[in-house]
């Protein structure tokens, strides 16, 4: 989930953005019937979609949700028909906890727990379609049967608190990866977007024994999110690869440490990690991440002017208003294509893999692959460039799979 979007607490409209690079070429309609038939062949896994944060804003006070994501819905970018169309077969359900809960003890933690039990709720109420999983081999079982699995990932350590012990926890609540920290720096280590405070120059002491004990009980570590140090330190420590679960690459977005440099996806690669790629336009162009950027500063200014009794309707309408002015650029699909082509170049088929950000990065998702069902053009711009079906099931699954398996190996010491 990107910042600017938790910054503003809400979706900017930005429907008439530009477009990079023009329209999207028509494929040959034999490659995109093909790609669509290997969205439906392969296990497409997706290492971050923001899902239950999403719905959780949507719930009346009697805790009824607003959509019913069984169902094709009005908003958001997953639901089940659409995934089905899609291809996809396993979701990592962010368990998104906002670094302002980190205030006040507690609160980081039961919001952890609230949305697992809510991603529990829904799984419960559609069991022919949804299943839980915790491992690669359950994925695999619930595609045969039809259904769509949600593996768990927490989106900010803050939800451990300061207590080793709630790793355990969470891995006995399902959850398989955690990302260690979100926009601010925590009690686990610095955030990449806290360049000027580095209040750990990386790891913590408590962030390293999470590093071992999370290597212990079988979760994945996730370095999406965090500084360069801290990536670097994660990957001297941890004894099994990482991930980073939706991070792109900073070639294309230079000065974004958000996004990980060709030194860092080198080390990744050199730890038998995968590099699952953001769709989210800021990430993918740098014309966009500074439309981002102005946005925000933007809203910062609206807020000062306003003062403290500014609404939040206040602010949306200014968005609105601001965006319809200064029309954000969008990618495209070949631009994630691009940062999976620049992964593969430096390391290789076998360290990149998906992870798209739905739901977090709303509409500055690129131009064709809008939601959960547009990963066949995705595959099909893959096919156009070369790609082999063996690489697509590597991309798609194989990576983050092997990864994952290591990790439940080493915990149960083989």
């Amino acid at each position: 989930m990107r910042p600017l979007r938790a910054f503003l607490g809400l979706s900017l409209l930005v429907s008439s953005a530009c477009v990079h690079g023009g329209n999207i070429s028509t494929p040959p309609s034999d490659l995109s019937e093909r790609s669509q038939r290997l969205a439906q062949r392969l296990i497409i896994a997706d290492g971050h979609i923001d899902m239950p944060y999403r719905l959780n804003g949507g719930r009346s006070p009697e805790g009824v949700f607003s959509e019913d994501v069984a169902q094709r819905t009005a908003q958001g970018d997953f639901d089940y028909p659409r995934a089905r169309e899609g291809g996809l077969d396993v979701a990592f359900m962010a368990i998104y906890v906002p670094a302002e809960l980190q205030a006040t003890p507690g609160r980081s933690k039961a919001l952890a727990d609230g949305l697992i039990d809510m991603t529990e709720t829904i799984v419960r109420a559609a069991p022919d379609k949804f299943a839980l999983v915790a491992s690669p081999d359950e994925v695999e079982r619930n595609t045969r049967e039809g259904k769509i699995s949600f593996a768990l990932g927490i989106e900010n350590g803050s939800a451990l608190e300061d207590a080793v012990a709630n790793v355990a926890h969470f891995h006995a609540r399902g959850v398989r990866y955690i990302t260690l920290t979100h926009s601010k720096d925590n009690l686990l280590g610095d955030s990449s977007y806290n360049q000027d405070t580095r209040t750990w120059n990386g790891l913590s002491p408590l962030g390293r024994q999470v590093v071992a004990e999370m290597n212990r009980v079988g979760i994945m570590v996730d370095v999406a999110h965090v500084s360069d140090d801290v990536i670097r330190q994660v990957l001297a420590l941890s004894q099994v690869p990482v991930i980073a679960s939706h991070s792109s690459c900073r070639h294309f977005t230079p000065g974004f440490e958000r996004n990980l440099s060709d030194e860092l996806i080198q080390a990744v690669a050199a730890k038998g990690g995968v590099v699952m790629i953001n769709f989210g336009s800021g990430f993918l162009l740098q014309a966009a991440h500074d439309a981002e950027a102005r946005v925000r500063q933007a809203v910062q200014d609206f807020k000062v002017q306003k003062g403290p009794a500014v609404t939040p309707a206040e602010i949306e309408a200014f968005v609105k208003a601001y965006v319809s002015e200064h029309p954000m650029p969008r990618a495209r699909v070949e631009d994630v294509a691009d940062h999976i082509d620049h992964v593969v170049k430096l390391v290789g088929i076998d360290h990149v893999g998906f992870g798209s950000d739905f739901d977090g990065v709303g509409p500055t998702l690129p131009v064709g692959l809008e939601d959960v069902s547009k990963y066949p053009n995705l595959l099909r711009v893959l096919l156009e460039r070369g790609y082999s079906e063996e690489d697509l099931e590597k991309l798609a699954s194989g990576n983050v799979f092997r990864v994952w398996r290591q990790v439940e190996a080493h915990a149960r010491g083989r």
